[in-house]
């Protein structure tokens, strides 16, 4: 077992009350309660050769890339080498619950939480669970449908999980330096059609191919009007046509929070995969209505002096970020951080004749900055270098030194957090504490 957090620990308790031995390695820390049930635990970083000894499986954090020496390590010695949603899904009883995955460049936490909220609706038991939430081993009972969000790295360590139904955001470049390039990065997230239905979004030509080439049942869902077999929207309509000659309603474009088009996607996808396993128009309505957005997710902040202040610091690659930036008319931009070998030239090309001005931070900002010189050369843009705990006042003071009334001040970064925050989310609420101390 290679990560004693969350759900390493509780993959190797797992295992361990089976009745395996494990050893579980971790650079930093482990769970005590590992230790506790006499579990062995390592702490470093061990040369491969050495922690490989007498083993026969190996269950990975999926943070750790394909190129590790670890994971190279073992499937050089043909071991099976696979991280915990697979885990859990090869520990599945005859009691076990339903799977609807979730994968996508982005939007996953959002269509996820949707479809758990739908299905609580219907009046069945279950959690949002996967990339999110408590392990997936730790839910093996109790439940009747599990809404999972998979992301491309749990899907690339994994070989039999095949949830009963899958769903296909978008696809789009992310991750790159991780997987090696698109086509991996694309090949892991096609795992989440390994099961019974194919669920996928025909308004992203990336998308709509691969759906053409999954394995069985498939639904597209679209923004424009559906045709036989999928989901879509008639004027202000989320409409289902999956059976052939019906049209229902499903809910208003109105009710589906967070706004924006991307929000109303999502909703078509969570619909979709509802609609898979029977559940009634009336439990999407009343789910979809009822849904609580995530944070940090296109989050309206304040207003001050007619200027609002939005975060959607969650926008962690420049696909994301796109989809808010679209949904505002002029944007002072706040933008930088890590973009994980993704050019993020095509964004600023989209986007510049929407900006009002750009305050640009983190370690991947020259890319940013030149970006912006190539495509808005007479934009406002404020550099700020410091990393430190008060870079977020200065870049929130300069942008509202630039919007005038009207404007929107939008936190949409199209890069990572963690080479000035502990996560996104931390980002985030340092950019609302700025905006709240203006």
């Amino acid at each position: 077992m290679v990560g004693a957090r969350v759900a390493g620990a509780a993959s190797a308790l797992a295992l361990h009350r089976l009745g395996h031995q494990v050893r579980v390695v971790d650079q930093h820390s482990a769970d005590p309660a590992l230790a506790e049930a006499g579990i062995e635990v390592i702490i470093g970083d061990p040369e491969p050769s050495q922690l490989l000894s007498g083993v026969d499986e190996v269950v990975l954090s999926p943070g750790i890339p394909p190129h590790h020496p670890l994971p190279v390590a073992a499937l050089a010695k043909g071991l099976d080498v696979y991280s915990e949603p697979e885990l859990a899904w090869r520990l599945r009883g005859p009691d076990a619950p339903i799977w609807l995955g979730i994968t996508g460049t982005n939007g996953k936490t959002t269509t996820t939480t949707m479809l758990a909220s739908i299905l609580r609706a219907a009046g069945l038991r279950t959690a949002a669970l996967g990339n999110i939430g408590v392990p997936l081993v730790d839910a093996q009972t109790g439940y009747d449908v599990l809404a999972v969000e998979l992301s491309s790295f749990q899907l690339h360590w994994s070989s039999t999980l095949a949830p009963q139904g899958g769903a296909m955001l978008n696809l789009a470049d992310d991750h790159l330096d991780w997987h090696g390039g698109f086509d991996e990065y694309a090949k892991a997230k096609t795992a989440i059609w390994r099961g019974g239905v194919a669920v996928g979004n025909l308004d992203d030509p990336r998308v709509a191919e691969a759906l053409e080439h999954a394995p069985g049942r498939k639904i597209g869902f679209t923004l424009g009007v559906p045709p036989p077999g999928c989901v879509g929207v008639v004027e202000d309509l989320l409409i289902d046509r999956i059976n052939p000659g019906d049209a229902f309603e499903l809910a208003n474009v109105a009710d589906i929070k967070p706004s924006g088009a991307h929000n109303v996607a999502n909703a078509l996808a969570a619909s979709a995969l509802a609609l898979s396993i029977g559940v009634s128009h009336e439990a999407i309505r009343a789910g979809l209505t009822d849904y609580v957005p995530e944070p940090h997710r296109n989050a309206p902040v304040a207003t001050v002096n007619d200027v609002s202040y939005v975060d959607d610091s969650k926008a962690t690659n420049p696909h994301a970020a796109l989809a808010s930036l679209l949904a505002y008319p002029r944007i002072v931009w706040v933008a930088g951080g890590q973009l994980k070998g993704v050019d993020i030239d095509d964004l600023v090309a989209r986007i510049a004749p929407r900006l009002a001005g750009a305050v640009v931070l983190g370690i991947d900002r020259a890319q940013v900055l030149e970006a912006l010189s190539r495509h808005a050369p007479r934009l406002p843009v404020v550099e700020v270098s410091r990393t430190d705990d008060g870079a977020m006042g200065e870049v929130v003071s300069a942008a509202a030194r630039m919007a005038m009334p009207g404007d929107t001040v939008l936190l949409a970064p199209a890069a990572a957090s963690l080479d000035m925050f502990a996560s996104y989310a931390h980002r985030g609420d340092a950019f609302a504490s700025a905006v709240r101390g203006l």
